[in-house]
């Protein structure tokens, strides 16, 4: 039955926890789509990436609700080598103390308030991004291509219309036996339009809203962790750019160029290879199934990544 866009999105809503269960509602955003993707790996492939992403800002958000006890955070300093040596990771390590020390950071109110206001930022982008895209997803299963068409309009004629176009056409090839490899280049195409909707047309008002100290914060912690599904596979912001580069904002992911550029040549390789693994019994598809069952184990997963991403072993 055709609907309209806000039905759609509606009907999404409903199935979610509320805005203010922020870890919870991350949990099931990226259960939505680790469920498309495994519902239909040869054509989402946006969804299947964006659960990762989406897995990835639950850090963030599991550590806003954390940042209530800010001792939690507090970088112990290291043992000092004898001699000169080079070491990114602690010099990120130092930036952090310098962020979050106590009480020169944590326990100034106002920096407090803005670093929070940053988390908040954050927290609205994951769910834009699910409201702007999400229904298309759905409706496409449900309906086809003729229910996004319908619906479509304004900005999301440039790449989210166009992008579902080449998908549906690359499913066309697909079911002609012989062409698979221009199938795939097809839907691969059309799912990199769906993420520059997402980049450039969604998130990019997010990171606008971010402070410049949140900037240099949300850059470092930009990355794509594939381990659970391909070891040894991981796309980081501060790596392809420089940590000195990041560290300095001469470089920010919240700059549009400096996030497509990590995005086309660092992102997406990497994903293709995550996604080439897939296979009844793959670590890819046993870790999206575990992003789909959700709940208790994984929301301890998240708190427990954000606990050690702050922390020194």
């Amino acid at each position: 039955m055709s609907r309209l866009k806000e039905e759609w999105v509606e009907q999404l809503e409903s199935g979610l926890p509320p805005k203010e269960r922020i870890v919870e509602r991350n949990i099931a955003i990226t259960a939505q789509y680790a469920a498309w993707y495994l519902q239909n790996q040869k054509l989402f492939k946006w969804a299947g990436m964006a659960a990762f992403a989406s897995r990835q800002v639950g850090i963030a958000l599991a550590f806003s609700e954390m940042m209530h006890a800010p001792d939690t955070f507090v970088i112990q300093e290291e043992t000092p080598n004898q001699g000169f040596s080079f070491d990114p990771g602690k010099l990120f390590r130092s930036a952090l103390n310098n962020l979050f020390s106590v009480p020169s950071f944590m326990h100034s109110v106002a920096a407090r308030q803005l670093f929070l206001a940053d988390l908040d930022e954050i927290r609205r982008g994951n769910n834009t991004i699910f409201a702007d895209i999400a229904w298309a997803h759905a409706a496409y299963q449900q309906s086809g291509i003729g229910e996004i068409e319908k619906n479509c309009g304004g900005e999301d004629d440039e790449y989210l219309l166009k992008g579902f176009r080449l998908i549906d056409e690359g499913s066309g090839i697909l079911e002609k036996a012989g062409n698979e490899e221009e199938a795939r280049r097809v839907i691969r195409n059309g799912n990199i339009l769906l993420l520059r909707h997402e980049q450039l047309n969604t998130l990019q008002p997010v990171f606008d809203a971010i402070s410049q100290q949140g900037r240099i914060v949300v850059s470092f912690g930009s990355e794509l962790d594939f381990s659970g599904a391909v070891e040894n596979v991981k796309a980081s912001f501060s790596s392809f750019s420089g940590y000195f580069e990041t560290l300095t904002a001469i470089k920010s992911v919240t700059d549009r160029e400096h996030r497509w550029q990590w995005i086309e040549n660092d992102v997406l390789p990497a994903w293709d290879r995550v996604d080439s693994t897939y296979a009844e019994g793959s670590g890819l598809k046993k870790q999206l199934e575990a992003f789909v069952a959700g709940e208790s184990t994984m929301m301890h997963q998240v708190k427990q990544y954000a606990a050690n991403l702050f922390s020194i072993s």
